[in-house]
């Protein structure tokens, strides 16, 4: 069965691209490309496409604002939402992320890994492109050192500490199975610990813990 994708990009030759390349690989069905934020939502609401592939930067409504709309901690019928952006753009991709995106990637970050990304969305995954995981959430953690970070309701076990900085990482799933030598239902039994005892509605924001509580090195 192919992921359906809708992408949203202001820049036609970027739009363009990005749909070449995906139309091209197996399993994969683009099924619209929109040049803002405010019909993406539309489409997108419409549709109902197994993944978003949205811009940071977009006319009408930004791909933030966007993101909060499909995907947003209020939205009843959350859909998968991956962020593409240029690399000195992190505040924007740190606002998406808490506005609930699967994962982010650098718009030259290659086929093959917006093809695992877009497969991770899917299976209610996420990627953190490995490239810029540890430059943004470093610096984030940095930007959030004057505040109380906040602790878990229970202390981390040992294989959770494993988990969760494996996650930071960038690794998905089958990966931190891989790495830890433990089975995927174990893995998602870990993260749903986690993210029961620190509050974090997704693995993303599991991340962002992990490198605001220096457990990641800088």
């Amino acid at each position: 069965m192919s992921i359906r994708v809708l992408i949203a990009d202001d820049q036609d030759l970027v739009r363009t691209g990005l749909s070449m390349i995906l139309s091209a690989q197996d399993g994969i069905e683009v099924v619209a490309e929109v040049a803002d934020g405010r019909e993406a939502v539309t489409m997108a609401r419409h549709l109902r496409p197994d993944v978003c592939l949205l811009d940071i930067r977009m006319p009408e409504i930004d791909g933030i604002e966007a993101t909060r709309q499909l995907a947003g901690p209020d939205v009843d019928d959350p859909l998968a939402v991956v962020v593409i952006t240029t690399f000195d753009m992190d505040e924007y991709v740190h606002g998406a992320l808490r506005a609930g995106a699967k994962g982010f990637l650098l718009k030259d970050a290659g086929a093959d890994l917006l093809v695992q990304a877009l497969h991770a969305a899917a299976n209610g995954d996420a990627l953190i492109a490995p490239s810029v995981t540890a430059r943004l959430l470093s610096a984030f953690s940095d930007s959030a050192s004057a505040r109380p970070t906040q602790q878990p309701i229970e202390p981390l076990t040992g294989r959770e500490e494993e988990v969760l900085q494996t996650v930071a990482s960038g690794r998905t799933n089958y990966e931190i199975a891989d790495d830890l030598h433990i089975s995927l239902s174990t893995v998602k039994t870990h993260l749903a610990s986690l993210m029961t005892k620190l509050g974090a509605r997704n693995r993303v924001e599991l991340a962002m813990w992990a490198y605001e509580t220096g457990r990641m090195r800088r």
